[in-house]
């Protein structure tokens, strides 16, 4: 069966998302392998590889303060702790796939899918503020060759003022209400729905 990832990925921002709110509330109880096992359990046969979901949950999770510290300059207007929850982790899964599993995601993709979860998830502004960021990553990282940074360029050159600061936000969605196929995000490149 093939690998649903971007439904994984969705699954991830849920299960970490609830994970950093229960830690947050002094909840002991919070356990993300067993948030992300009961995240996981309604969507198993449509998600196929679940380990992915596994892998990607405790790295970001494990990466948190070091990808917080590399996010800080490129948004210094917005300190992390202000950034709205479901943004804030959009960003650590979009930062942990450009750093980290750049050999087996492309970066475009992980862009593109991080949009595509801030425009589901996340407040009208937060695609927007979610690729700027990423894309000035990207280029601070050193990921792209000199034609992916002069066409990314624009829509990268500085993240957009953020409209939502609030912690407050509600929990991300059920995931099949956006289990929709990715669309093209002109300045992250087409993609399938797959990586």
């Amino acid at each position: 069966m093939a690998s649903n990832r971007h439904l994984g990925r969705i699954i991830t921002l849920q299960s970490i998302y609830e994970y950093e709110f229960r830690e947050k509330a002094g909840d002991a109880t919070a356990d993300l392998d067993s948030i992300v096992a009961k995240n996981i359990k309604p969507y198993e046969k449509a998600l196929g590889d679940t380990e992915f979901v596994y892998a990607l949950s405790r790295n970001v999770m494990d990466h948190a303060k070091e990808l917080d510290e590399i996010l800080r300059p490129i948004a210094p207007e917005w300190p992390i702790s202000e950034i709205a929850a479901v943004d804030r982790n959009v960003l650590r899964i979009g930062l942990y796939e450009l750093k980290f599993s750049n050999a087996t995601v492309p970066p475009k993709v992980a862009i593109n899918e991080a949009v595509e979860l801030a425009k589901a998830f996340g407040s009208d502004s937060s695609s927007r503020f979610i690729n700027g960021v990423l894309g000035t990553a990207f280029k601070q990282l050193g990921l792209g060759d000199d034609k992916d940074s002069k066409s990314n360029e624009q829509s990268t050159s500085k993240p957009k003022a953020h409209a939502s600061r609030s912690d407050a936000q509600s929990q991300p969605a059920n995931p099949t209400s956006s289990d929709q196929s990715v669309k093209s995000v002109e300045s992250a490149g087409q993609t399938s729905a797959q990586d």
